[in-house]
């Protein structure tokens, strides 16, 4: 998924600029700490303590440029509009986010509203048209049928959490001024895949099947997660 996001920038902004970009839900601030090494100047919205906690250890142990490119606010990506003004940012981050929100929609609005004029917003959402893949290929027979009329499902954390359609998703883009731009499937073939599992000795090409699963049609429908690529109008 960082190529996806890292391709749409390339397509959007001259080689070498330095964006204003907010990613919220930052978690741990793995991606927020990638996009800061690679010269952008990047604020980690999260709620969550530990994950402030983790991400404050890892960004101390950056150089100082990297440090002073990063910045991390507690608060809930809910309330963008208290912390920064409208247009603030080139891209905004949402990834792994809507899942744990029941109402994404007044969200969604707040992050369009944080784009500047052709912004990027980049969404990583569980696949609700999907949701039945999962336990039918773990032989959840029950469970598979139960995912067919549902966007509601229980995460690998025991969580009960919701997906997303993607035509619900492009009418609501549309709605809020950042209409779909394009998409990609994510963890096509790879979602099945046990937690901790060894990392393959062929890593090389599951990622290169990954990839072209994830661009192509009919594969990308059908997988986990949907990468959504909106642009501020």
């Amino acid at each position: 998924m960082a190529r996806q996001l890292d391709e749409q920038i390339a397509g959007r902004y001259p080689v070498g600029r330095r964006l204003r970009i907010l990613d919220v839900g930052m978690g741990q601030g793995t991606q927020a700490l990638r996009l800061a090494r690679a010269g952008h100047q990047v604020t980690g919205l999260e709620q969550d303590a530990t994950m402030i906690a983790a991400a404050r250890e890892s960004l101390a142990c950056e150089p100082d440029g990297i440090r002073e490119r990063m910045r991390i606010i507690e608060g809930d990506g809910r309330d963008t509009g208290v912390h920064f003004l409208p247009g603030s940012f080139d891209v905004v981050l949402c990834h792994g986010v809507l899942m744990y929100v029941e109402e994404p929609d007044p969200l969604l609005a707040g992050l369009a509203r944080m784009l500047a004029p052709g912004g990027l917003l980049s969404l990583l959402v569980r696949n609700g048209d999907a949701l039945a893949m999962r336990p039918g290929l773990s032989g959840d027979w029950a469970g598979a049928l139960a995912s067919f009329d549902t966007t509601t499902y229980r995460n690998r954390l025991g969580l009960d959490v919701r997906a997303d359609r993607l035509a619900t998703l492009k009418a609501t883009l549309a709605g809020i001024g950042a209409p779909l731009h394009t998409w990609y499937g994510v963890r096509v073939f790879t979602d099945t895949a046990a937690d901790g599992a060894e990392v393959p000795a062929d890593l090389e090409s599951l990622l290169a099947v990954e990839e072209r699963a994830g661009r192509t049609d009919p594969y990308r429908g059908i997988a986990a997660l949907l990468h959504l690529c909106g642009v501020r109008g």
